[in-house]
């Protein structure tokens, strides 16, 4: 089930492309934290505006400084000029499922056909050391659903990703990489690279010329889990980054289907491991096509019909610091959920959620994928 204190997000439709990339770009402001301001705020702008002093209130020595104007412009020009576009968060061409995660990206790049994911989504991830016989089967099954007017989405890495967008180029795949739009990662994959730009399209939440690094993996796992009504695993070792798309299919009421493998393959052991806790079964496409049977892009797609044009009070600065002393007792380099910090602090969700804001622009709080939070700090017991 989604967190209980998930917010629901404002289309971001009616604000300034240059305000949303420049809120989002902002060191420490992550998905979650960008709708948070904005439904605090109203506008980017404002919440741009407000970045410096909230990040004071939070213990930052030095103000936190916004993401330069002037880098905007250079990003939005570089990926026009590039033949991608910038789709933000509501627009029409935005995946319209993804709209109904904690943590959707803000912005998109998109190189190719936005209009591919306007058919229902299933997910395909596994080993990158893939068997030949995973390959195989993995090519098979894409194709299969493509054949049945699903479109694949996966991450264009090697092993089955790659085999994954090769079964099902014709009927139209996407591919989600961690990198900036430009960046081909990894660098043997640029044909099929290309021809998926050519026949369906390329997904990227990161800045245009960014290299992929470790922290933009599981962010892209997210995307793949939350434009796909569920997510196939073929083949994956118990530590393998599939299981996390896996798990976040899940937090995101998806279903989540495995390939079952030799118990002698150590990569199969992830997929058993998912049967075993309750996945769907796959040996071909029809137990995917009824898997998903119940569920709907129109449904889980829906826009929210809140808005928050009205900015959200705070409590005076004296609750505020003693919500902050037993908020940071409570944090650990565990990473809690907000549902169970509300609880354990006995403080008013809306007072948790300011201080969490606060502490996160400070640099002094992650969230992990699926919206937990922990601190990066084992010592960290107040505020200097």
């Amino acid at each position: 089930m989604l967190p209980a204190f998930s917010m629901q997000h404002k289309s971001l439709a009616g604000e300034k492309l240059i305000d949303v990339l420049r809120l989002i770009r902002t060191q420490n402001v992550g998905p979650v934290t960008f709708f948070q301001l904005m439904r605090r705020f109203g506008t980017a702008a404002k919440a741009l505006e407000a970045l410096p002093e909230l990040s004071i209130r939070g213990g930052r020595k030095n103000a936190l400084v916004v993401y330069d104007k002037n880098d905007g412009e250079k990003e939005i020009t570089l990926t026009e000029k590039f033949g991608a576009r910038l789709i933000m968060y509501g627009e029409a061409d935005y995946p319209a499922i993804l709209h109904s995660i904690p943590d959707a990206p803000p912005v998109i790049s998109v190189l190719g056909h936005a209009h591919i994911w306007k058919k229902d989504c299933i997910g395909m991830v596994g080993a990158r050391n893939a068997s030949a016989a995973g390959c195989q089967f993995a090519a098979k099954l894409a194709k299969d659903l493509g054949d049945a007017g699903i479109t694949v989405v996966s991450g264009l890495a090697r092993g089955i990703d790659t085999f994954a967008h090769k079964g099902s180029l014709a009927s139209g795949t996407v591919g989600v990489i961690a990198g900036g739009i430009d960046n081909i990662y990894p660098p043997e994959n640029e044909l099929l690279y290309a021809q998926i730009r050519d026949s369906g399209a390329i997904i990227s939440e990161q800045p245009f010329g960014l290299a992929p690094f470790a922290g933009s993996f599981p962010g892209r796992n997210r995307i793949i889990a939350g434009m796909s009504l569920g997510s196939v695993v073929v083949e994956a070792s118990p530590k393998s980054g599939s299981l996390i798309t896996a798990r976040l299919a899940l937090e995101y009421n998806r279903e989540v289907f495995a390939v079952p493998g030799s118990p002698l393959d150590p990569r199969s052991k992830g997929c058993n491991q998912l049967l075993k806790q309750g996945a769907i079964m796959v040996e071909g496409v029809s137990d995917i096509l009824q898997g998903i049977s119940h569920l709907h892009n129109a449904a889980l797609g829906e826009m929210p019909k809140q808005n928050y044009e009205t900015p959200q009070i705070d409590a005076d600065e004296s609750a505020l610091q003693h919500a902050r002393q037993i908020i940071l007792e409570k944090l650990s380099l565990t990473p809690v959920s907000m549902d169970e910090l509300v609880a354990q602090c006995n403080l008013p969700a809306q007072t948790v959620l300011t201080v969490l804001l606060e502490l996160e622009l400070a640099g002094k709080l992650r969230r992990s994928s699926g919206g937990k939070v922990f601190t990066i700090n084992k010592s960290l017991k107040s505020i200097d």
